[in-house]
């Protein structure tokens, strides 16, 4: 017999996935995990036996629970669950699947809907993030129909605010992990940046690059990927991770001049693969980025520092991404006051996930 698990599948922004109420879970964090992977279906290249899809971006999972935490209404455990290795990393966060938490926990009965529009505080369990979601529930009930449109996600939303209230020093707990604007490794300049995603900033002209490649030129170039990932692992010891061999963080932005009016562009690692889009938490990090005096971002971008710093729009390979910020990195305590954007969400399916009685 196996063992049947309550689950919804949601779409959040350009990320897809089963979204559980943790307390449907294992509280063991090892036979948690043993059933995450056997939900997507990892390790296999195609996760034919899970619900997976078989790319980074449709291999993620969201556990929420109502919380306890004051002020704070549900808290939000992300896990990336990689497709071709048995590890379930819940080091980072995930912006585009916490665009349908707020759906979920008042889908759920976590959030009491309100006629017009529901704000559903979010802690991040992963980060200790927290971030507002508005969501639109005309009558009380949660609609995913709209005109808001997201690059990298077809046809039209109901669009859903997310702002970021505290994301500095999201996994090291540095805005500058290393203690540097800049480090050298292997002779490459790269800014080492924590802000909702510890990543490495990489001017794409040191690597050879234009960084207007499409992911598929970037990921089919091995010796550029092979080095890449050699820089990656010396930053993760600067930053103060470990070994990060076996973690999808910190993530990699090669970073360029935009070339479509806007205000930098970036190719997203996440991190053995170019995000054909692009992360909301890693957009969170390079928008912060460009008002970091000396940063590689603010080298590229001409931001200004002391904000606040408006609209900074990110292109990327599927378009735009567009953060409202509004942050002061000049001063010893750094100052975040806004880091917003717009998502969207739908509920793909609801139902039951079956797990096999060797696991669970």
């Amino acid at each position: 017999m196996q063992t049947k698990i309550p689950c919804i599948i949601m779409r959040g922004g350009t990320s897809r996935g089963p979204f559980f109420n943790t307390k449907d879970l294992p509280a063991d964090t090892a036979k948690r995990d043993a059933v995450l992977l056997a939900v997507m279906g990892s390790p296999h290249e195609y996760q034919v036996d899970g619900i997976g899809g078989a790319t980074p971006f449709t291999s993620k999972v969201a556990m929420i629970s109502k919380s306890e935490r004051p002020g704070i209404d549900v808290d939000y455990l992300f896990a990336q669950v990689i497709v071709n290795e048995k590890i379930v990393d819940t080091k980072p966060n995930c912006g585009n699947m916490l665009g349908a938490v707020g759906p979920f926990a008042i889908e759920q009965g976590m959030i009491p809907a309100q006629d017009g529009t529901t704000s559903v505080t979010i802690y991040n369990v992963n980060t200790g993030a927290v971030v507002d979601a508005i969501v639109q529930t005309p009558g009380g009930v949660v609609n995913y129909e709209g005109d808001a449109t997201i690059d990298g996600v077809p046809g039209t939303a109901a669009p859903i605010l997310l702002n970021f209230r505290s994301a500095v020093g999201s996994v090291t707990g540095k805005l500058l992990p290393t203690g540097n604007v800049v480090d050298m490794i292997d002779g490459v300049a790269v800014s080492c940046i924590d802000v909702a995603m510890p990543m490495i900033h990489i001017h794409a002209k040191d690597l050879g690059k234009t960084g207007h490649e499409t992911p598929a030129e970037l990921d089919g170039d091995k010796a550029f990927m092979a080095r890449m990932e050699e820089i990656r692992l010396k930053a993760g010891l600067l930053m103060g991770l470990g070994d990060v061999s076996k973690m999808v963080v910190p993530k990699v932005g090669l970073l360029s001049s935009p070339v479509h009016g806007g205000t930098i562009t970036s190719r997203y690692f996440v991190p053995y693969s170019c995000h054909k889009a692009h992360a909301v938490t890693g957009a969170v990090c390079v928008a912060s980025a460009c008002a970091i005096p000396g940063s590689v971002a603010s080298q590229l971008s001409g931001v200004s520092h002391q904000g606040p710093q408006g609209m900074i729009d990110i292109e990327h390979p599927s378009g735009k991404i567009t953060i409202d910020l509004d942050a002061d990195f000049t001063v010893p305590e750094p100052i975040m006051r806004r880091a917003a954007l717009v998502r969207t969400a739908r509920l793909v399916m609801e139902g039951k996930v079956c797990i096999p009685s060797g696991i669970l």
